[in-house]
């Protein structure tokens, strides 16, 4: 059956074309997210749900999604989006943080000379029937310094702009290289310096706990007196009631804001000073940009219904959708691999190392590592999936570990998942054979070669004459069939593991008395 979309928010008829195009049932209401109710009453009929800003998708909401497994936000901000909730759904979140990146960055650029040439007001004026020629006196831009705060993909194009206008560029980034720095023709600077040396500021960076409000009333005496600010980021990124004190003082002599912290902005604290610019957030509102985002949404979500591809997902590892297939026999090895070790375990996990081998190292190993936690977590979890599983380790305090490294035994790919208790740690290792077919190679260092099979026995015992044939014996008395045997054993005499594949369930007595059998020291029913 082919997949089904929801659009609920206006998106370009291109992008309800690419969508139908590669095989998508596509259903366009536009005006749908405005109508919360109705929405929740058809949204478990989706798989996957095409949004803007005006569809409000809460947790309330995703408990009707019961089919949904992506959510495409045609833009870059997703603060409509309860992405923890979809995160516990297993529902991938996408947006498309480059359709808008030239849009964004010309506003920005655009704001700049308004505040320099005060060319709004300049504009009212003279349409007021007034001649003011002496009343406003801007400044020029060349040989100006710019301070970038967050130079990614919107401030590094900020920057390439400004340098064409000759102006310095100072940018602010503490993820900025200094080789990237150099490419962009910017000098890479800290906070305090670039706040004394700027004569503009403007702000791209992401609202976080460390940016939120950095432009604060201390920062902002810090300043060059007379600097002028620009912010087409996020409103919080400013204290808005000191940037307006100091724009009032002239330590500001000119803002030029597209974003506010409460919106719609109908009122706010900056609105009525002669001194200041403001749009309502139209950072990204261009006809090609609104034609970019939409677009690229379409074929983000159509690659990953179709295709298993995952791009500019918020909350799981990207996978081309080279890469898919060539992931997939991997990800259910990694899965059944956490599974297994989850199975056993039963005491309080401190780590959880992984450790990929050869070729499967150079696949996306944090979606394998995805695969493998949510397969530990969920005979404990039952409601954890691949996407939640990294956050739900993280909150209980276990540590993931990835290790890479080049094949050094006899296969191309090993995938080995280590658990680190407070009592002992245990390993299980396997790979992919050409079948596509995953494969137990050995646990506890001990070698078995076994294919999972939907219910097995795992014993572990001391390697003693007839014990297989005992175990055996107490399975045929309780009718089970065995499809499957393998074993395993460190020496002659040593420790031993049989791994079984069996037909049906193993009645709880009769796993009672292979655990009394001579030399048992554990046996345990595992499902698949």
């Amino acid at each position: 059956m082919a997949p089904r979309v929801l659009i609920s928010d206006a998106l370009s008829p291109a992008a309800v074309q690419i969508f139908k195009d590669q095989g998508v049932e596509t259903d366009f209401q536009p005006n749908l997210g405005k109508d919360k109710d109705k929405l929740a009453e058809i949204i478990g009929n989706y798989d996957g749900l095409a949004i803007r800003s005006n569809t409000k998708v809460t947790a309330k909401l995703l408990e009707k999604a019961t089919r949904l497994k992506v959510i495409g936000r045609a833009g870059i901000g997703v603060d409509n989006v309860d992405i923890p909730a979809a995160t516990a759904k297993g529902i991938i979140v996408m947006n498309t943080p480059f359709g808008n990146s030239i849009t964004t960055a010309e506003h920005a650029i655009a704001m700049m000379f308004a505040i320099a040439r005060e060319i709004p007001a300049a504009d009212a004026s003279t349409q007021a029937g007034k001649w003011e020629k002496n009343r406003f006196m801007g400044v020029e831009i060349t040989a100006k310094t710019l301070g970038i705060i967050g130079c990614g993909n919107i401030g590094s194009i900020v920057a390439t702009r400004a340098n064409g206008l000759q102006m310095r560029v100072i940018a602010f980034d503490p993820f900025l290289t200094p080789e990237r720095a150099k490419e962009l023709g910017v000098e890479k600077v800290e906070l305090d310096d670039l706040l004394a040396r700027a004569d503009f500021i403007t702000l791209h960076t992401p609202l976080t706990p460390q940016t939120k409000g950095i432009i604060s009333a201390e920062n902002l005496a810090k300043t060059k007196k007379g600097v002028r600010i620009i912010n087409c980021a996020r409103g919080e990124l400013i204290d808005e009631n000191a940037v307006r004190a100091a724009l009032e003082s002239g330590q500001i002599a000119g803002g030029a804001f597209d974003v506010f912290a409460e919106e719609p902005a109908t009122k706010n604290v900056l609105f009525g000073l002669p001194n200041v610019v403001c749009t309502p957030h139209l950072g990204a509102s261009t006809t090609e940009a609104q034609e970019n985002v939409a677009l690229q949404v379409a074929e983000q979500m159509s690659d990953y219904l179709m295709r298993g591809a995952i791009t500019n997902a918020l909350n799981f590892p990207s996978i081309t959708a080279a890469e898919a297939p060539k992931l997939t026999p991997f990800v259910a090895l990694a899965e059944k691999l956490g599974s297994f070790a989850g199975q056993l375990t039963d005491s309080e996990v401190r780590k959880i190392t992984i450790t990929y081998e050869g070729n499967v190292a150079e696949l996306k190993t944090k979606a394998l590592t995805a695969a493998a936690i949510a397969g530990f977590l969920r005979p404990m979890l039952s409601d954890v999936n691949v996407v939640s599983a990294p956050i739900v380790a993280k909150e209980r305090g276990i540590v993931i570990d990835e290790v890479t490294r080049a094949a050094e035994g006899d296969y191309e790919s090993l995938i080995t998942f280590s658990v680190t208790t407070d009592k002992q740690e245990r390993a299980v290792a396997g790979t992919v054979f050409q079948d596509g077919k995953p494969r137990i190679l050995s646990i506890k260092g001990i070698k078995v070669d076994a294919e999972f099979a939907p219910t097995m026995i795992y014993i572990t015992n001391e390697d003693k004459p007839g014990f297989i044939g005992r175990f055996a014996g107490e399975l045929g008395d309780a009718k089970v069939n065995i499809a499957t045997f393998a074993l395993g054993r460190d020496k002659p005499g040593g420790s031993a593991i049989a791994l079984v594949e069996v037909d049906g369930d193993v009645p709880p007595a009769t796993l009672d008395k292979i655990q009394a059998l001579p030399g048992v020291k554990q046996a345990k029913t595992i499902r698949f």
